[in-house]
């Protein structure tokens, strides 16, 4: 009976029904297909990270632990942020017919983007300057570094890097998920997945 009530339901008919059949529903509904006499609901559910739990030597260690926590969740939005605006950046100068109004564009763009996230950034400690060097590379799959080379040129890039230089940091920094940075990947996976 429930069988029926769910095909009734979904606007399927058992009549037009094929062995296999995949049916695409208005937006908020789920997918279901049906085979034979039989209605299968498909339904996308979000995946579950399960790590043990943190063992720490020390109240020290716990401290350092939720510091960490504290930053991700404070600069990983940035790091996503850089990613989105990379791909939107690279889309729009392609459209752009000549390297004079690439150039104009990617030097109007480096003004906003310091006009509007600089107040926020300096506040960042030197910690999460460093984390987020370190996240960039993670979303991005390149160095700081290589992102700034390849749109603002080689002299801008090491300019940027002899400045992060002076607070040791630099933005050829690369993320190392499964070794020295295995715990911030870790805090990262369990904050975009909603469990931290």
């Amino acid at each position: 009976m429930f069988v029926i009530g769910l095909s009734c339901w979904l606007g399927i008919s058992e009549s037009k029904a094929q062995s296999i059949r995949m049916n695409t529903l208005p937006e908020g509904y789920h997918r279901a297909y049906v085979e034979g006499n039989d209605t299968i609901a498909i339904f996308n559910l979000r995946e579950v990270y399960i790590f043990p739990p943190v063992k720490f030597r020390n109240k020290r260690e716990e401290a350092k632990y939720w510091k960490l926590v504290r930053d991700v969740k404070k600069t990983l939005p940035y790091a996503k942020m850089v990613y989105e605006t990379l791909i939107e950046t690279y889309e729009y100068i392609e459209t752009l017919p000549t390297e004079k109004e690439r150039q104009e564009h990617l030097k109007r763009m480096e003004k906003e983007l310091f006009a509007q996230y600089k107040p926020e950034l300096k506040k960042m400690t030197l910690s999460q300057g460093k984390l987020l060097i370190k996240l960039i590379d993670r979303e991005c799959n390149q160095t700081s570094y290589h992102l700034v080379k390849a749109f603002l040129g080689s002299f801008r890039a090491g300019f940027w890097n002899l400045f992060a230089g002076m607070f040791g940091a630099s933005l050829k920094t690369e993320y190392d998920p499964k070794g020295k940075d295995a715990l911030t990947e870790r805090i990262v996976v369990l904050v975009e997945s909603g469990a931290l």
